[in-house]
Formats: C-alpha cells, structure tokens, sequence
C-alpha cells in the first residue's frame, strides 16, 4: 500500500507539473500572440502611413502634370491668337489704299538715299510703279535703280551700288520690330 501511494503522489505530482507546464504554456502562447498582434498592427500601420505618403506623392505629381498640360494648352491656344492677330495685321497693312502704299514706298526710298547714298531698289510687283515714280521724281534718289520685284508684302529693300550693304524696309520687317517691342504689351492686353 505505501507503494500505491508513492505512485499517486509521483503521478499527482507528474500532473500537477503537466498542468504547470501546459499553463506556462498557454500563458507563452499568449504572450506570443499577443507580441505578434502587436508587430503585425505596427507593420499595418506601417504600411497604410507609406501607402497614404506614396499615394499624396503621386497625387502631387498628377496634379502638376495637369497643371503643366493646362498650361501648355492655354500657351498655345494664346499663340494661336497671336499668331491670327500677326497675319491679321500683315492683311490689313496689304489692304491700305494705293495711295497710302505709294506714300510709304517714297518716303522708305528717301530714307535710304540718305543711308546709302547710291545703290539699287527692289520692291514687291504692287509697289513697283511707286518706286519708279520716286526714282524719275526725286532728285535725291539719281543715283538709285530699280533691281527688280521680291516676294514681300510691301515696302522696298535698299542695297547698296557695291551690295555690301542692305537696308530691309519691307512691310514684314518693320512689323517684326514692332511685334518684338510690343509683343509683351499686346500680350498683357489680350491674356492679362
């Protein structure tokens, strides 16, 4: 009989340390899944704060690709315009009375008889017979020819007699100059 009772009290005591080590167990268990909950939120959150900062980041990019298409689009629908308002002021000097171009060509011949002293002319076809009415004319322009007909809208272009110097008086050129200077102004005025 004492024998039985050394067994029950070893076999007590073998399940009371089962259960011991079962409940260390459990109890590491927990710890352990409580320890990965808390790694697994902290990653979670992680990942949602970079998730959120890459999508701002790309949101931001969109943003400004829109911005410069927009942009782009409006600078050259403004070209557009300023473009049409160059051929629109080219077509509207080509449309002055005869008179008004016949003016201009003399005074533009003059002008370079000043300049160059002797030389040639050239003009377009329409100008023609006003520069040949400046050159029988004017004395000052004796030592002046005219070389022939070019392709510009008006005016004349003055070379001098050794054709080292030319002088572009045509209608184009002094609206170059004019649509340079201004072009900032006129801009203002039409998209400010």
């Amino acid at each position: 009989m004492a024998l039985d009772a050394v067994v029950g009290e070893i076999k007590a005591k073998g399940e009371k340390e089962a259960a011991d080590i079962r409940a260390a167990g459990m109890a590491e268990k927990e710890r352990i899944l409580v320890d990965a909950k808390s790694e697994a939120d902290a990653i979670k959150i992680a990942a949602e704060a970079d998730a959120e900062r890459q999508t701002e980041f790309i949101l931001r990019q969109e943003e400004a690709a829109a911005h410069l298409v927009a942009k782009r689009a409006q600078l050259n629908a403004e070209k557009d315009v300023l473009d049409k308002v160059y051929a629109g002021i080219l077509t509207a000097i080509e449309a002055l009375p005869g008179e008004v171009h016949q003016k201009t060509v003399r005074e533009l011949c003059k002008k370079s008889a000043k300049e160059l002293g002797e030389g040639v002319f050239y003009c377009c076809e329409r100008d023609k017979a006003a520069v040949e009415d400046a050159l029988s004319s004017l004395k000052t322009l004796s030592k002046f020819s005219l070389a022939g007909t070019i392709d510009i809208s008006g005016g004349i272009i003055a070379e001098s007699a050794d054709g080292a110097f030319q002088l572009d008086y045509s209608y184009p050129t002094y609206v170059n100059e004019v649509w340079e200077t201004g072009l900032k102004d006129a801009s203002e005025i039409l998209f400010g």
